[in-house]
């Protein structure tokens, strides 16, 4: 099993996935998780891929940041924000998963931020952040903006107002996605002071 010394020496490198998660969670024997250094061509005759990056937030010289004109922090029930999800990501989403979320050693309610457009009053921008107080990782899982609203800097405040309120209780912050996402989530994270260039490969057996 994974250490937290060795962990904490370089997480990106480390593990794909959070420290909390690597050693509680069991992997399906049907995937194989490659960081980009140990992964091969050869692998995609056996295998589906879907690579990820990896980056890290030193938690350093973070600013708040006024929310977008507009819109307005609010409260949000589990079931809105499993709705949200599954409307940015068209994933079965439910209700259930969200609230196992909350049931997690890692979940903190100061962490789970929700939009509201005033016009509509429809919640239009989710982020849940979750922190493992053992290791001082704050990790950023759903950070998600309704299409019609992209562009607006949403995403980037949700970001930006996560790790103002990771600044104080987390030695570092963490987040991943799809290398090949559309939405380019990549350039948002690193535009917040993210950096590094861990890739991971996840591989499916064909």
């Amino acid at each position: 099993m994974l250490s937290k010394e060795d962990y904490l020496q370089n997480p990106c490198r480390a593990t794909s996935i959070p420290y909390w998660k690597e050693v509680s969670i069991s992997v399906p024997e049907n995937i194989y998780i490659l960081h980009a250094d140990d992964f091969s061509e050869e692998l995609l005759v056996r295998y589906t891929d879907v690579p990820y990056f990896r980056l890290k937030h030193d938690l350093q010289a973070v600013e708040p940041m006024a929310v977008p004109e507009g819109y307005a922090l609010c409260r949000a029930t589990a079931a809105e924000f499993a709705a949200h999800i599954h409307e940015c990501y068209g994933n079965a989403m439910t209700v259930n998963a969200v609230v196992s979320f909350t049931e997690r050693a890692v979940y903190c309610p100061s962490l789970w931020l929700a939009l509201r457009d005033l016009e509509t009053g429809r919640i239009v921008a989710t982020g849940i952040g979750e922190l493992d107080i053992q290791i001082g990782e704050g990790a950023l899982e759903w950070i998600q903006v309704s299409a019609s609203h992209r562009r607006r800097g949403l995403g980037h405040y949700l970001v930006r107002e996560l790790l103002w309120r990771l600044k104080d209780i987390a030695r570092f912050a963490t987040v991943s996605g799809q290398c090949n996402n559309s939405t380019d989530p990549e350039s948002l994270y690193r535009s917040c002071g993210f950096t590094g260039h861990d890739i991971w490969h996840i591989l499916s057996k064909r």
